[in-house]
């Protein structure tokens, strides 16, 4: 089964012509050595209705959970994640901006 489910903070949203990608920071489970939670920023593909209402409806900072799977591109043998369903966790209120 292929299947990736995160949720995280967006931090950044980038466009380009095969479609739109979002960048989400997602912390680990568990302490490094000094006792902090590490991050990891995860890049995410769109496309189409997906993409289309995540631009819409949300921001910067908005947590959102992302279902999806792993996917091999044949250009550069590297592997992405392509957003299947992305949910709206939560966001920032206007006044706190």
């Amino acid at each position: 089964m292929n299947q990736v489910v995160l949720v995280g903070r967006i931090k950044e949203f980038k466009e380009s012509e095969k479609g739109t990608n979002i960048i989400i920071a997602v912390s680990q489970a568990f302490k490094n050595a000094n006792g902090e939670y590490d991050t990891n920023f995860i890049e995410i593909r769109l496309f189409e209705t997906i993409a289309k209402n995540t631009k819409e409806y949300c921001k910067t900072n908005d947590i959102i959970g992302v279902k999806g799977r792993l996917q091999k591109l044949e250009s550069d043998n590297e592997l992405v994640i392509v957003a299947e369903k992305v949910t709206f966790l939560s966001s920032r209120k206007e006044d706190e901006e």
